[in-house]
């Protein structure tokens, strides 16, 4: 997976323009991911990629069309400094995983890097980076494709109580 770097304080209207919010098909949204802010990131990307950032990535508006338009470019994995609160839950509401890394100003654009959640890393070439720990519930609402999903498939699974839904 290859690293597209960003800086600090990427906002929701860098990720997708407002003037795309009347759609809500992921890949509509990502053929205008980071127009006007990074033109080649929407032709360039490819499925896997990940994006590195420094902090407060998502500030802005709270709109899940951002992380919706990461996710139809291909984007599964945002890797920053620190990430604004409403983006963090956006993104894991619709399946695209937010990690936090204290030194992602040392990973270079384009590194080939592997997110290893066992061992709480990043590997970019070959050198790793402690990512701080993902909550069980929160991967599990990730891997499940999103919060709907996730919410779809809770039928007959106990909860806390001990209640059969």
């Amino acid at each position: 997976m290859r690293t597209w770097k960003f800086g600090d304080n990427i906002d929701t209207d860098a990720i997708i323009p407002g003037r795309y919010l009347v759609h809500y098909d992921p890949r509509v949204l990502a053929s205008h991911v980071f127009e006007g802010t990074r033109d080649d990131f929407a032709c360039g990307v490819h499925p896997g990629d990940i994006i590195v950032a420094g902090r407060n990535f998502g500030c802005g508006s709270s709109r899940e069309h951002a992380p919706l338009a990461l996710l139809g470019a291909g984007v599964r994995v945002v890797i920053a400094k620190s990430f604004a609160r409403i983006f963090y839950r956006n993104a894991v509401n619709v399946g695209l995983l937010p990690l936090i890394c204290p030194d992602t100003g040392s990973i270079p654009e384009g590194a080939e890097c592997r997110v290893d959640l066992e061992n709480k890393q990043l590997l970019c070439n070959g050198i790793p980076h402690v990512i701080e720990p993902v909550p069980d519930f929160l991967l599990r609402i990730v891997e499940a494709g999103g919060l709907i999903a996730y919410a779809k498939n809770l039928d007959g699974v106990e909860t806390c109580t001990g209640s059969q839904r």
